[in-house]
């Protein structure tokens, strides 16, 4: 196990991390607020200096990934979220939907270097990167985060499997950068040609789910796989470490799980969305939602680094579903929960019967305390769609994030 870290701050303490956070949170807001078009008008009415702990930073609206295309077609090209102009950026992307991202200038812009450094890459290393570096910015992320380790990059992008295989059998580079799923293309590629790449001894990857059954064929083949979780938007939000517990929060962000359809925090262990506030002073995302579900794993992780752990990815958080021509989002059952206090949880499920589309409410809470008919009232005016409900026992409800289950067959 790796005994040495990036910097000292992946080992300070919780409290002094928080500290520390919490220090610059009220900076970053006012910064935002006075730099970017549409933090201006979202933070209008806050006082950034009132903004100094996680609760307060709670009450703030969040920023969904979600609405990005939506915003940067009517505020283009950023949707105003940008602190620093686009003419003193270093370079602009386009991701799929297409949602624009920046990168502004510096090194390391997206704080990838500690990912790869846990990941075993030291100065020196060669590292074939198989990121796209067309119109996205994968290959860059992981480009960036490479060389701030001191490793020397090959810039291999994605598809000619042949010619990087012959690259990599000639470069002989020590680790790969990539999706898990390309390297196995390449692997099988060296089988069919007879070539050597077993230089390969290290791997850092991202965009795609990492099955043990996968990591495993790997290690078969004596290379190490560690994977991360990262955005074009926010850069790292967590990577793995050798211990492979769980993935360690980045610094420079403060992380939230909050209940899907609301910025509403969760409690420690349960599932929720993953929202992100970065102290990035070009791009200042405040409570930013990803989309994604994850969870804080409980203590500290093996490998002596202190940040809180989040589990992985878990699945989307945007369970928008559609029933009898009608739109319901996870904000409408938070609605509902919020307007009755006998609630505690809720999810919403959606059955198909006799052809007809049917809703049921599975609530838990205080049943004594409910009127069923209220909460059926409550739920036919908020989703303008009527529907049955029903009371479980304390913690039968799965804790999977899920606030919209739709069980209908759609084959």
């Amino acid at each position: 196990m790796l005994t040495t870290y990036y910097d000292e701050r992946e080992t300070r303490t919780p409290e002094s991390r928080e500290t520390g956070l919490m220090a610059a949170l009220p900076r970053i807001l006012h910064h935002a607020k006075t730099k970017s078009a549409t933090y201006g008008r979202i933070l209008a009415d806050i006082d950034p200096q009132t903004i100094t702990s996680r609760e307060a930073l709670a009450s703030l609206p969040v920023t969904r990934k979600s609405d990005l295309i939506d915003g940067q077609s009517k505020e283009p090209p950023l949707a105003g979220l940008n602190a620093t102009p686009i003419p003193a950026m270093a370079r602009m992307f386009q991701s799929p939907g297409p949602i624009y991202d920046p990168q502004g200038k510096g090194d390391d812009w997206w704080r990838m270097g500690r990912a790869f450094f846990a990941a075993g890459f030291r100065p020196g290393d060669i590292v074939h990167n198989c990121l796209s570096y067309h119109l996205t910015p994968g290959g860059f992320i992981f480009d960036s985060g490479a060389r701030a380790c001191g490793c020397v990059v090959v810039p291999a992008g994605v598809g000619q499997s042949e010619a990087q295989v012959k690259a990599i059998s000639d470069l002989k580079p020590a680790g790969y950068s990539g999706t898990p799923s390309f390297l196995k293309i390449l692997i099988e590629k060296a089988e069919e040609l007879g070539a050597d790449i077993s230089s390969i001894k290290r791997a850092l990857v991202s965009g795609e789910a990492l099955p043990e059954s996968l990591r495993d064929w790997f290690a078969e083949r004596d290379i190490a796989m560690l994977q991360c979780y990262a955005s074009a938007d926010l850069g790292l939000i967590a990577y793995e470490s050798d211990a492979k517990n769980g993935m360690i929060v980045a610094e420079d962000i403060i992380l939230e799980i909050v209940r899907p359809g609301t910025g509403e925090p969760v409690p420690a262990g349960e599932v929720g969305e993953v929202v992100v506030t970065t102290l990035n002073m070009d791009y200042p995302l405040i409570r930013f939602a990803t989309g994604d579900l994850s969870a804080i794993a409980v203590g500290q992780s093996a490998c002596g680094r202190t940040n809180d752990r989040i589990k992985g990815w878990m699945g989307r958080a945007d369970q928008t579903t559609k029933v009898k021509g009608m739109f319901v989002h996870p904000q409408q059952v938070a609605e509902i929960v919020k307007r009755h206090d006998a609630i505690a949880k809720a999810r919403l499920v959606v059955t198909r019967e006799n052809d007809n589309d049917v809703m049921t409410l599975l609530c838990e809470g205080n049943e004594g305390a409910a009127d069923l008919a209220a909460i059926g009232e409550t739920m036919a005016s908020v989703c303008k769609l009527r529907g049955e409900v029903a009371f479980n026992p304390a913690g039968t409800l799965p804790n999977d994030g899920k606030v919209i289950d739709d069980r209908r067959d759609h084959s």
